[in-house]
């Protein structure tokens, strides 16, 4: 995923800056940057934070920047902010988001003259470079923001610093959040809602799907009015949003309470407990409880001290494993026990199916599984919500799989449907294979009512398919 804030300040803005930036460390694993203009121009830093906190690698950073503008972003991939220098004249940039059509952008970028991109670790182009290319090629800077939002297929949110104030531009569809504060003397923009309030920030506004603002210090300016059709990522409640942010207006936490309740409602099973997956799944958790009244309880605990949220590796095998060392159980809680637990979601399974070993090791009679989404069956297309490469590292994708072999898109429709034999029976070939004593999923109808804004604003194309 990736989060980002932005200061733009009569005063300095690092340490508002600094903080507002750490505040987003629950949104990505690998590089972090701030990048902020003053008195002494362009300045920078970037680090890796898979192995040490944000504010760790940065502290020393923050007595040394100067300036009265900037941009800060935590990143999943790619080291940013990038330094620009072209004919719109010198910039930093930073984006969120995913460009599945890169390789056709740089080819295109290459033809119209562009000599060299700059190649990352991987073996890829940093997709922060080429939207600076892309804006690079029209005469003013918000052309070349519209010209981005226009040509990449798939989602980027840019915050763009220049000499005398700030870019922020929402993705087309508004996927993901750009949330602007004011305080006497500065604004900010920012992906989290709550990153501001400790800074001395109020809500100022919530910027449209595709909408473009310039930030100064004296205010906010909108130079690209937003558009009609917005399609904000579901995940962003379900799963990725701290609990303390709202987005259209609808608190995380909240939601998540209503998410477990409306789960409680189509259940049938009495366990002795009700628990959620830290972190993620508490919530949820505790808005079923309190509908069923079966107690809540926390039969393991997250170890965060030395195992925080950023060192989390990108190989699959590493990630189970840390996932799987952060747990330590309350056997008190957990041996004789029927336990009902709730995660956000289930992708692969694998950390899930471990999960549930670990607690019949530890003594559980019953494990009953309700995720607070539904099957998730496609890999997203526009926000690297899953490290999947293919749409069959999907648990429910693989069960399908060797139910009926390469499946047609109308197949797919029928097992995305909670009313179907398919599903029904999809669901019990899961269970079988992560060990569950009973699973049940949330309907996606029941989920979009937990969120409450219109379906039609929703991004659900992971679990339907429908764009």
């Amino acid at each position: 995923m990736g989060g980002f804030f932005a200061v733009a300040s009569k005063e300095s803005c690092v340490l508002d800056l600094f903080f507002g930036t750490d505040y987003h460390s629950h949104l990505g694993t690998r590089r972090a940057g701030m990048a902020v203009y003053g008195k002494k121009g362009f300045d920078r830093a970037i680090h890796n934070i898979q192995n040490s906190p944000f504010r760790t690698k940065f502290e020393r950073d923050a007595e040394d920047l100067e300036g009265n503008l900037g941009i800060g972003c935590i990143s999943d991939f790619e080291p940013q902010p990038l330094l620009v220098n072209s004919h719109l004249g010198s910039f930093a940039i930073t984006t969120v988001g995913k460009i599945n059509n890169a390789e056709q952008l740089v080819d295109e970028c290459f033809k119209l003259g562009h000599t060299h991109f700059l190649e990352m670790s991987g073996g890829t182009i940093n997709p922060t470079e080429i939207t600076a290319a892309l804006i690079n090629q029209k005469s003013s800077i918000v052309e070349g923001l519209r010209y981005v939002q226009e040509r990449v297929d798939g989602s980027l949110t840019v915050l763009l610093l220049t000499t005398t104030g700030i870019y922020a531009a929402r993705d087309r569809l508004g996927r993901t959040p750009v949330i602007i504060g004011r305080k006497e003397g500065a604004f900010c923009a920012s992906f989290e809602s709550f990153a501001y309030l400790n800074l001395g920030y109020e809500d100022y506004k919530e910027l449209g799907p595709g909408e473009i603002v310039f930030i100064t210090p004296e205010g906010v300016e909108t130079v690209g009015e937003p558009g009609k059709e917005m399609k904000i990522c579901s995940f962003l409640w379900v799963y990725y949003g701290y609990p303390t942010s709202c987005y259209e207006g609808v608190n995380v936490e909240a939601m998540r309470y209503e998410c477990g309740r409306l789960l409680a409602t189509r259940d049938n099973v009495y366990p002795d407990s009700v628990a959620g997956v830290p972190d993620s799944g508490t919530a949820h958790a505790i808005g079923y409880s309190n509908e069923s009244r079966i107690p809540f309880a926390r039969p393991f605990i997250k170890y965060t001290p030395t195992w925080p949220r950023s060192f989390m590796p990108v190989n699959q095998e590493q990630r189970n494993l840390i996932a799987r060392m952060k747990l330590i159980p309350v056997h008190k809680l957990i041996k004789g026990k029927h336990l009902l637990l709730i995660d956000d979601s289930i992708v692969r399974g694998t950390q899930l199916r471990e999960t549930t070993e670990f607690l019949y090791q530890s003594g559980a009679k019953e494990v009953h599984i309700r995720p607070a989404c539904p099957p998730i069956m496609f890999g997203c297309k526009y926000l690297n919500f899953s490290r999947s490469s293919s749409d069959l590292d999907l648990i429910a994708r693989r069960v399908i799989l060797k139910r009926e072999g390469e499946p047609t898109k109308e197949m797919l429709e029928d097992y995305a449907d909670p009313d179907s034999q398919n599903y029904q029976e999809m669901i019990e070939d899961i269970r079988k294979e992560l060990n569950f004593t009973t699973l049940r999923y949330h309907r996606l109808d029941d989920m979009i009512q937990s969120i409450g804004i219109s379906p039609c604003k929703l991004c659900t194309y992971c679990w339907n398919g429908k764009e």
